[in-house]
This record gives C-alpha cells, sequence and structure tokens, in this order.
C-alpha cells in the first residue's frame, strides 16, 4: 500500500514537471512572437515616417526648383516718359518708374501691363535676372485691359510656360513672383490663394476692368507686370492692380486673353490686330453705370468709335452683343480675344438685341493702328 502511494506521488511529481516546462515553452514562443511583431510594428513605423519626411522634403524642394526657375523668366522694366493715355494716368506724359515682367518665349517676348510699358512703339529698358540689361520695344499694347508685349532681341532666355486660366479655383494656391522698386532690381515672391475670379473694379468715373482674378498674395510696389502662377509654376495672370485703401487685394489679367496674340508673334513675329471698334461692359457692370437697368447675358455696347467697323453699321449705345459668330459671350474679354484671333478684313456676324427685338449685323473688321 506504502509503495503504490509513493509511486503516485512520483508520477504526479512527473506530471506537475512536464506541466509546468509545457508552460514555460508556450509563454517563451508567445514573447518571442510578441517581440516579433513589436519589432515588425517599430520597423514599418519607422519607415513610414522616413517615407512621409522624404516625401514631404521632395515635395518642398521640387517647388522651390519651380519658383527658382520662374524668378529667373522675371525682369525689371524702366521707362522715364510714358506718351499717349492710360486709365492707369492722370496726363499723358507721366513719369514712370520700375515695373516688372515676364519672359513668355525664348526669343524674347516679354509680358506686362500698358502702364509699364507704354504704348506700342514706344522703348523701355529691361533688366534680366543675371543684371543683363536689353533695349525693349512695346510691340503691342492695349490700355483697356492693362497689358503690354515687349520684344528684346535675345535667343536661349528662360520662359515660363501658360496655364489655362479658365481652370482656375477659388482657393487654389497662387504665387506672385515680381521686382519690387530698388536699384538692385531684387525679386520677390509672396504666397496666397485665389480669392475672386471674374472680378470688376472701378479704375475712375467711366473706366472699369473686367474679369480679373483677385488675390490675397501680397503685391509690392513695382510688382506691376509681375507674375502670378499656380502650383505647377505655370503663368495664369499678370499683376496688374493693387487697391491701395484695402488689405491684402491685388488682382491679375487672365493670361487666356493674350494667348492668339502670342501665339502669332512667336510664329509669325509679326501681330495685325484686327478692329471691331466699341467698348462695352459686362453685365456685372451695368449696375453701376444704370442703376434701372440689369441684362442676364450679353455685352452692353457703351461706345462705338468713328474710326472701328461698326460705325454707322445699325448698332447704337445701349444695345446688347450677345452672339459673335454663332457663339455666345457674356464678357468682353470674351469678345477681344475672339476679335485676336481674327486678321483684319475678315467678316464677323454679330446677334444684337435691343429692347425685345434682336437681330443680326454682318461687319468686315478694320486694321488697329
Amino acid at each position: 500500500m506504502y509503495y503504490e502511494t509513493k509511486k503516485e506521488r512520483r508520477r504526479d511529481k512527473i506530471i506537475l514537471v512536464l506541466f509546468m516546462i509545457t508552460i514555460i515553452l508556450l509563454l517563451g514562443i508567445l514573447i518571442i512572437k510578441l517581440d516579433k511583431t513589436t519589432f515588425t510594428q517599430s520597423k514599418s513605423d519607422y519607415n513610414v515616417d522616413k517615407l512621409s519626411t522624404n516625401i514631404e522634403k521632395n515635395v518642398d524642394n521640387t517647388f522651390s526648383e519651380k519658383i527658382n526657375s520662374i524668378v529667373k523668366t522675371i525682369v525689371g522694366i524702366s521707362k522715364l516718359q510714358q506718351t499717349g493715355e492710360s486709365i492707369f494716368l492722370d496726363n499723358s506724359e507721366s513719369k514712370l518708374g520700375l515695373g516688372s515682367g515676364v519672359i513668355i518665349s525664348s526669343n524674347g517676348y516679354i509680358l506686362t501691363n500698358q502702364h509699364v510699358a507704354g504704348n506700342k512703339y514706344s522703348n523701355c529698358y529691361i533688366t534680366l535676372e543675371d543684371g543683363t540689361t536689353y533695349d525693349g520695344n512695346v510691340v503691342w499694347s492695349d490700355s483697356n485691359i492693362d497689358l503690354a508685349i515687349i520684344k528684346i532681341t535675345a535667343n536661349n532666355l528662360d520662359y515660363i510656360e501658360l496655364a489655362d486660366s479658365n481652370d482656375i479655383k477659388l482657393a487654389d494656391e497662387v504665387y506672385a513672383v515680381g521686382n519690387p522698386i530698388g536699384i538692385e532690381l531684387q525679386r520677390t515672391v509672396t504666397k496666397g490663394i485665389i480669392s475672386g475670379i471674374d472680378r470688376t473694379i472701378k479704375i475712375d468715373e467711366e473706366n472699369y476692368m473686367e474679369d480679373l482674378i483677385q488675390t490675397d498674395a501680397t503685391i509690392n510696389e513695382g510688382n506691376s507686370g509681375g507674375a502670378l502662377v499656380n502650383m505647377k509654376g505655370e503663368l495664369i495672370g499678370i499683376n496688374t492692380v493693387k487697391i491701395s485703401d484695402a488689405e491684402g487685394i491685388g488682382f491679375a489679367v487672365p493670361v487666356n486673353i493674350i494667348k492668339p496674340i502670342l501665339e502669332k508673334l512667336i510664329k509669325n513675329g509679326r501681330f495685325e490686330e484686327a478692329y471691331l471698334g466699341i467698348y462695352g461692359y459686362d453685365k456685372e457692370v451695368i449696375p453701376y453705370l444704370q442703376s434701372n437697368l440689369n441684362i442676364d447675358s450679353g455685352i452692353y455696347v457703351a461706345t462705338i468709335l468713328k474710326d472701328g467697323a461698326l460705325f454707322n453699321k445699325g448698332i447704337v449705345i445701349g444695345d446688347i452683343i450677345t452672339q459673335i459668330d454663332g457663339n455666345k459671350i457674356n464678357k468682353m474679354n470674351d469678345l477681344k480675344k475672339y476679335i485676336y484671333m481674327k486678321n483684319p478684313k475678315e467678316k464677323v456676324k454679330l446677334t444684337v438685341r435691343r429692347g425685345d427685338n434682336e437681330f443680326e449685323v454682318e461687319v468686315v473688321l478694320g486694321y488697329k493702328m
């Protein structure tokens, strides 16, 4: 009896030892797995952080390179005297300081403001980013949209790519790049967003600028004529006006309006401007002119010039032009752009609304001197 009990106790001890060994083994395996999981997770977290940091650095470096490339396309423009009339000047001969421009072709075409460059056929002085100076000739200019094109005799220049300014949206990030007033002609870059599209501003009692891009990117003094660029580093507009009595409000002329002219100049070396001979207002401006008049579409005819193609063609002040060659138009800049694509002596057909009546007028475009 005693022998059997002792044997049983020995068996129980063996079972207990085996059980303890099993528990220890299981705990060891579990610890090893946990360590591997923790190590893998830590390693994964580290790689993700490192990858994220590298991506951010790559993005920053890439855009920084774009901005540095854009800066090379910005020029300083100096002009001692302006002749002719401009909606931005009080008289026909006003001294101009320094302004900005942006190179838009490798062979020396520069886009800027009319109030910076002056009228067609006038001269100015251009300073590149590297300090090289050229004599510039104004080959095209329009005071109504405050844009001008200058040509310098140079090749293989850095130039900016043009965006589709119709694609811009509110709150898009933008950069204003220009050349502030100063002897050293140093470039500046300011960041902001698009805070308004198709804006109209009153210049004086009779003149308005329409279809402008509004931005809160700071436009420093002397930056008129500089570039407003998107995050791709493409030109979307030319900085033109800063409201002096309001903080953080600047404006730019959309680049699309000028594309037909640039294409002809770069391709043919010349641009013969077709001439319709009217000036009109978008529907948004009408309440400023006549509080009792509202139009839902088209362009309000405000001026018919005696040397223009539409003089004595049956159109009068107050008519509404709704279409040109079957294309609906609601902005004066759209009409201008369409005419820029035409050549002198070509025919166009206008659809005109007067009160409840609608009629068509066919006209041969003139030549703008």
